[in-house]
């Protein structure tokens, strides 16, 4: 079965080449790095639909790299037990070769599979920690954003299948997208976020600051820039950022870029944005498993920052 669906699942490069989607071309000290993230999905992507999770051989690419793989490889993991009516058990697999330190990549990875066949999460699997499972949402944002970004970031498109407490988690998702479409330039990013309307634009900024956060693509000096650009918004990026450092510490994997990108974003170091993702996602113990409850984790992320730094959230 996975031998015939390999060919016509597969992603070819012009698939996810940026240029060719028309995406901004980036700086080019940045456009290596972008392109090194897209190459990294795309080979976790293919490689998992022809071999298992253990042979993938995602661990020899570079550190920089591998939770990209890990979530294209989620893609197509989610695709096969959809359409083979598997029971989740391909994302499983994935899951426990990579000892839980993916589980972030693989639910965005999952969200990225229901959006390509056009299916609402979780019908038919259920994967990951509750409040955390909820992160497909911002896969599929990422999946349409970056698939369709005239209609999504030029026309507000948001799709009617979304339900209307799952639109900021999937907003967050597409503002990942946007970093990327906007070549991680900081004054495009703002330009894009400033044509949507204003009460969606704090989940893009989230989004913006996860994605530079967890890429690490771009200097110091760009993300300072970033930070003005995205004035009045500075909650809501920290709030991304932690939600990367998270991720990255969860693996294992802190570049010297990301970290920088941290400090930059949160105004604390990796371990401490971490944390307040821990703290945040602690204090909802004992609380239903629903959007309603993964926009208070972070909600709660956002009032940690604002209580570190003395700032007034939004």
């Amino acid at each position: 079965m996975r031998s015939a669906l390999r060919r016509p699942l597969t992603l070819r490069p012009e698939d996810l080449d940026l240029g060719a989607r028309g995406f901004r071309l980036a700086d080019p000290a940045v456009a290596p790095v972008l392109d090194s993230v897209v190459a990294a999905f795309a080979s976790g992507y293919n490689g998992m639909l022809s071999r298992d999770p253990a042979e993938l051989g995602i661990e020899r690419l570079s550190a920089r790299v591998r939770g990209f793989a890990y979530e294209g490889a989620a893609m197509s993991a989610v695709i096969l037990d959809l359409v083979t009516l598997g029971g989740g058990r391909r994302l499983r697999e994935l899951d426990r070769a990579t000892g839980g330190r993916y589980v972030h990549l693989l639910l965005v990875g999952a969200g990225w599979a229901y959006a390509r066949l056009r299916l609402r999460p979780w019908r038919g699997v259920r994967f990951g920690p509750p409040v955390l499972r909820w992160l497909a949402w911002d896969g599929w944002g990422f999946h349409q954003a970056f698939f369709h970004p005239v209609k999504v970031f030029g026309n507000g498109w948001i799709e009617a299948r979304v339900p209307d407490d799952c639109r900021s988690i999937r907003d967050q998702g597409a503002g990942r997208a946007l970093w990327f479409y906007a070549g991680a330039e900081p004054a495009r990013v703002a330009e894009v976020i400033g044509g949507l309307p204003a009460g969606r634009r704090a989940d893009l900024w989230a989004g913006i600051g996860l994605a530079a956060a967890y890429t690490g693509a771009q200097s110091p000096e760009a993300l300072n820039r970033l930070v003005t650009a995205g004035e009045g918004y500075a909650a809501a990026l920290a709030q991304g950022a932690a939600f990367a450092a998270k991720a990255h510490l969860l693996s294992g994997i802190v570049t010297d870029e990301t970290a920088s990108a941290v400090k930059i974003l949160t105004g604390v170091d990796v371990p401490a944005a971490a944390r307040w993702t821990d703290d945040a996602l602690a204090a909802l113990d004992g609380r239903p498993d629903t959007p309603e409850t993964y926009e208070a984790w972070r909600a709660g992320v956002r009032h940690a920052w604002a209580s570190a730094l003395g700032e007034v959230t939004r």
